[in-house]
């Protein structure tokens, strides 16, 4: 069904094509009166809309229903179904609460190095070939020199192959302070009778269900 204000706009058109008030009335079949018609919902919502707006800025966490009441208070008495027109009218809107953000404590906190061979991260990194077979690396970064102490690229790395990486990195350049791996801290005392002995119960169990999470310099060393 085509408005009144659609089919008074018709008129409009058919009387500027030379066609009588009486006859483009006749056939867009609306009444003549309505030619003349102005709309006083206009006026008559200016009061209320201004109203509504200084109480919406004075409490932003109160809905149209709310405001409703207190427009009822003020003398505008209204349905609920006028008071969410003039409210979507408006344009206003309770604004959404946002989550605060809440700082973990009960996860240790990473160590931030202060010199070379302090801490170490690890991470895998995953790339495909042009045939589609999948690349997994195994990289190990000092995080306060930023060098990248090894790289493994093989199909697929288990945890004995991370644990002959990591005994020879330790063999070579002595064992780090602290080693990271996927935003866990991990300390131990290293001793050379121990570290076969360590290596192979720690991180044996932290790497058989290992996800690929790609490696982030900055983020392993900044995030909890």
């Amino acid at each position: 069904m085509v408005s009144v204000p659609a089919r008074r706009s018709q008129v409009a058109f058919a009387t500027g094509r030379g066609l009588s008030q009486r006859r483009a009335c006749t056939l867009v079949k609306v009444g003549r009166s309505a030619l003349r018609y102005r709309s006083r919902m206009a006026e008559k919502d200016a009061p209320v809309l201004t109203r509504m707006s200084e109480l919406a800025a004075q409490y932003p966490r109160y809905g149209y229903r709310r405001v409703r009441i207190f427009l009822g208070r003020d003398g505008h008495k209204m349905s609920f179904g006028r008071a969410y027109r003039l409210w979507r009218q408006a344009k206003l809107q309770v604004p959404r609460k946002r989550p605060r953000k809440r700082i973990a404590t009960g996860r240790p906190r990473p160590q931030a190095p202060t010199g070379a061979n302090q801490v170490w991260s690890y991470d895998f990194v995953f790339d495909w070939c042009a045939n589609g077979q999948q690349l997994k690396c195994l990289t190990v970064t000092d995080e306060w020199t930023k060098e990248g102490l090894a790289i493994e690229v093989d199909g697929r790395i288990r945890s004995p192959r991370v644990i002959d990486v990591l005994s020879r990195l330790v063999s070579e350049r002595g064992a780090p302070l602290y080693l990271r791996s996927d935003n866990v801290l991990r300390q131990e005392v290293w001793q050379p009778e121990r570290q076969q002995i360590f290596l192979r119960r720690r991180w044996s169990a932290d790497l058989k269900q290992h996800r690929p999470s790609g490696f982030r310099r900055q983020g392993m060393s900044s995030r909890p």
